[in-house]
């Protein structure tokens, strides 16, 4: 297989060269990719993607089953999915750099390849200590899919086709994570939780072999020594974070400080090391990408309040509405499909366009969440669901295409590996945010508690596309003022983007771009 290249545009080239020809490189690099090759790894990722939400979302149903069959009481069947997403979480960061320094489709490969393995584990598994430590495996191998998949995307695929590539992607992710519980317990009540690995294993397998017939992409500039400190510090950082989120309802107050001064001690520690580091795991210029920024923290809003949102709604459609759990799958199906397609919609969205379309997607978001628990019929129920879940999932996609839209391509893996430990961080805390809410409504009924859940979503949703609407309405203000771009462009996209300096004469500071950024693709056709 052809191995693809590219020089990262965020810092000037050894020995003077442009930045304006390191971006052309990277350009003739997803350029050289062949039609199938690029369609090879498109359905790796689909299947990774596919595989991972379901295993994410299809087993909260098939707890109390798993605990009888492998006589396991109390909290232990629930580790069955916190081991996953804390592995899962953890991970991801550093996953995402090493394949950008190793090659990208070598670790999606090795990725699927685990996760399958994994699989088969859980799906033989006779003990739950058994069972919770290849869900650990599996969670490791998801780590390497998801940052690696959408890095690898990135540079095989042309600017104006990555983010529709990157949607379907995500859109067939959508449908295990909408319909995830319910293809679980179908599955648990029809043959046994254990089909549900058994899944996995084919499709995982068949991706792995699409992920080989790819084509292999690294990032050509960086050296191949790994910032083995930051590595470890970071990943200790959040897996003691992930432990908190996931836990911290039921630990002591004291525990709660001391694990959050541990989880502040290492972050800081982690810093100092990445700003001392010369080949540094995450360059912190990163950070002082705002469109980059911006889109993380409100995919992270987003993402919270999407898990809140399937895990309430099916209650609330059981519950309030008083339908049959067959009954309530069908109903939640408008929801979850229309979840389900935001991700190709999402791809379409120009890169100017990201920022403000998020904040109206959180907006909208807020508001369905918060005229839910006063729907006066079920009619009126689904509908308010259904487009909001469209608001959710647009923002879920747009989270992590968009970012990859504002990024050097070279550095795609590390980039994809920071948005995605931050979104599945969140999803941790919104399930912790769930049980929290249900614990303290002493006293209160099913339906009330479910509905302090959707208000308490709708407040913290709301409150983000506040500080979105005023962050972007700020940057576009100082833009006008300014003559330059708004905060959702690219740098270099401005009037003076393609000016070249004269002969002689070395480029003002601030015409090269921003690190992090890259300049804005040419519009092209459709896939």
């Amino acid at each position: 297989m052809r191995t693809h290249t590219g020089n990262d545009v965020s810092a000037v080239p050894p020995g003077g060269g442009s930045p304006t020809a390191s971006a052309t490189a990277s350009a003739g690099a997803s350029a050289t990719a062949s039609v199938g090759e690029r369609r090879c790894a498109l359905l790796a990722l689909s299947l990774g993607v596919f595989c991972i939400q379901l295993d994410a979302f299809g087993l909260s149903l098939a707890l109390a089953r798993i605990g009888r069959d492998l006589d396991a009481g109390g909290p232990g069947p629930q580790w069955v999915i916190s081991a996953y997403l804390l592995s899962t979480g953890t991970l991801m960061l550093g996953a995402g750099r090493l394949g950008d320094l190793f090659g990208r489709r070598r670790l999606l490969v090795t990725g699927l390849v685990l996760f399958g393995a994994a699989s088969l584990v859980c799906a033989l598994a006779a003990t739950l200590p058994l069972l919770v430590g290849a869900r650990v495996a599996q969670g490791a191998g998801a780590a390497m899919i998801m940052p690696v998949g959408l890095s690898l995307l990135t540079n095989l695929y042309p600017g104006h086709l990555r983010g529709r590539a990157t949607g379907w992607a995500l859109g067939i992710g959508g449908v295990a994570t909408a319909c995830g519980p319910f293809i679980g317990g179908a599955l648990t009540d029809a043959v046994s939780w254990r089909a549900v690995f058994w899944l996995n294993v084919p499709l995982a397998a068949i991706g792995a072999v699409c992920a080989s017939r790819s084509a292999e992409s690294h990032d050509a500039d960086a050296s191949r020594t790994v910032d083995w400190r930051g590595l470890l510090t970071v990943t200790a950082a959040l897996a003691a974070l992930g432990v908190l989120i996931d836990r911290g309802p039921a630990l002591p107050r004291p525990a709660l400080c001391v694990g959050a001064l541990v989880v502040t001690g290492l972050l800081a520690l982690f810093v100092r090391y990445e700003r001392a580091a010369p080949r540094p795991l995450v360059r912190l210029t990163l950070f002082r990408n705002g469109p980059y920024v911006a889109l993380t923290l409100a995919g992270a809003a987003a993402n919270t309040a999407t898990v809140m949102f399937l895990l309430v709604v099916p209650l609330t459609l059981q519950g309030r509405w008083a339908l049959p759990v067959a009954s309530a799958g069908l109903a939640f199906l408008a929801p979850a499909l229309a979840m389900a397609v935001t991700g190709p919609l999402a791809g379409r969205v120009p890169t100017r366009a990201a920022v403000p379309l998020m904040t109206a997607c959180l907006g909208a978001g807020a508001l369905g969440l918060g005229s839910l628990p006063v729907a006066s019929s079920l009619t009126a129920y689904l509908t308010i669901a259904t487009a909001c879940g469209a608001a959710l999932g647009i923002a879920n996609a747009l989270a992590l295409i968009a970012t990859q839209a504002v990024i050097t391509p070279e550095r795609a893996g590390e980039a994809s590996g920071v948005t995605k430990t931050a979104l599945t961080l969140a999803a941790g805390l919104g399930v912790g945010l769930t049980g929290a809410i249900t614990e303290r409504a002493d006293g209160a009924s099913t339906g009330a508690t479910h509905d302090a859940v959707l208000r308490t979503t709708a407040v913290g949703c709301g409150g983000v596309c506040l500080l979105m609407g005023v962050w972007w309405g700020l940057g576009a203000w100082r833009a006008g003022a300014g003559g330059g771009t708004g905060p959702g462009a690219r740098p270099g996209a401005g009037p003076e983007a393609g000016a070249r300096p004269k002969a002689g004469s070395r480029p003002e500071a601030d015409s090269r771009p921003e690190a992090g950024t890259r300049p804005e693709p040419r519009a092209g056709s459709g896939p």
